[in-house]
């Protein structure tokens, strides 16, 4: 009889347990290691930016997205060709350029919204050799060596950084003795290239852009050029205005101060 009791008690233990065990698993959560699962959802925006901000606009975009899960989709170009695409009516939401008066020249045409309008960054610009290079520059004035025989530079006619540089070469009466050198690139990115893979022997180049691994870099005295003033602004016609201002207000915010300063410009309200 006692046999028979405890062989009860025992069967009916094995079946609680059991029980309990298909319980705490159906409740508890299970772990996934399925990145949609807290993936955010937002807009897409399209940003046209200047080439001197590739370094910075990459990890600024990076960045944004994380922070507000929209999705930012950048293009670096000069900001004269980028300025041309949006007067021919191109589909981005932000204009990024290197030159305030392309942005103004825009917002006279129709096609920036005119509120939107906010200075960013203050450029730099100098010449730049390869570390693995013979050839160094400590002034201006050694660009005028034979053996640098061809010197990179953003087209001045659509790169404001061409225009600065060519500005600073010729306050230091530089100019008219190097421009037979000159070889003309489309962008800042363009004439880095230029420079990395020997092409030429020295490159006119942003501040912005200097790996100091890759690249040895001689900044000019800012004085020597009129100020690259960087401006940004809302493309006029966009159906992403909310999120194309929150990538604004982004740059210029706390985030994005910390890394345009990083790679080397100078910020609204320090000068």
């Amino acid at each position: 009889m006692y046999r028979k009791f405890f062989a009860s008690v025992l069967i009916l233990m094995v079946l609680m347990a059991a029980l309990t065990g298909c319980n705490s698993s159906a409740s508890a959560p299970k772990e996934t290691t399925d990145n949609t699962a807290v993936k955010k959802t937002g807009e897409k925006i399209t940003v046209a930016a200047a080439a001197d901000l590739a370094l910075a606009f990459k990890e600024i975009g990076d960045l944004y997205e994380q922070t507000t899960g929209n999705e930012a989709e950048i293009t670096f170009s000069s900001s004269g060709t980028a300025r041309e695409q949006i007067a021919n009516g191109a589909p981005y939401d932000v204009y990024a350029s290197a030159n305030i008066k392309y942005v103004d020249d825009l917002i006279a045409q129709d096609k920036i919204i005119a509120d939107s309008k906010e200075l960013y960054a203050i450029g730099r610009v100098g010449a730049a050799t390869l570390v693995s290079s013979p050839l160094q520059i400590k002034e201006a004035s050694d660009l005028l060596k034979p053996e640098f025989k061809k010197i990179a530079i953003a087209n001045p006619d659509h790169a404001p950084y061409g225009v600065a540089a060519k500005e600073a070469l010729e306050s230091m009466g530089l100019w008219d003795k190097l421009k037979d050198k000159m070889v003309y690139g489309k962008d800042i990115q363009d004439v880095l290239t230029m420079v990395k893979t020997g092409n030429v022997e020295a490159g006119l180049i942003s501040l912005s852009v200097v790996n100091k691994n890759e690249v040895n870099f001689l900044l000019f005295d800012d004085k020597l050029h009129k100020p690259l003033k960087q401006a940004i602004a809302v493309v006029k016609g966009t159906q992403h205005e909310k999120a194309a201002r929150e990538f604004i207000k982004f740059v210029n915010g706390e985030q994005g101060r910390e890394i345009m300063k990083k790679y080397g410009f100078v910020l609204p309200g320090e000068v």
